[in-house]
């Protein structure tokens, strides 16, 4: 258990992190299913505009550090190459 007040500060801010990160995590993968379902229905249309909606999202959670740079950088490059496949 943390004796000092800075690491008791510490704990509670961590868990108030925690939560806005989770949010944000939950957001992403929303936007990123919007894409897979678009595709799973075989909508082309739709598809494209859902990944254009959810590569900036995919990259607000790089700049707020909740995804490593490259992982964003490989889920956009796998449903983009997922939507250019439905022709």
């Amino acid at each position: 258990m943390a004796n000092t007040p800075q690491a008791k500060k510490r704990i509670r801010r961590n868990a108030s992190r925690e939560a806005i990160n989770h949010a944000r995590i939950g957001r992403i993968r929303t936007f990123i299913k919007a894409v897979e379902s678009a595709v799973a229905a075989g909508k082309k249309d739709d598809a494209a505009k859902a990944l254009r909606e959810a590569q900036p999202e995919l990259a607000r959670g790089v700049a707020r550090g909740v995804l490593h740079k490259n992982t964003a950088s490989r889920r956009i490059s796998r449903l983009s190459k997922r939507v250019a496949a439905l022709s």
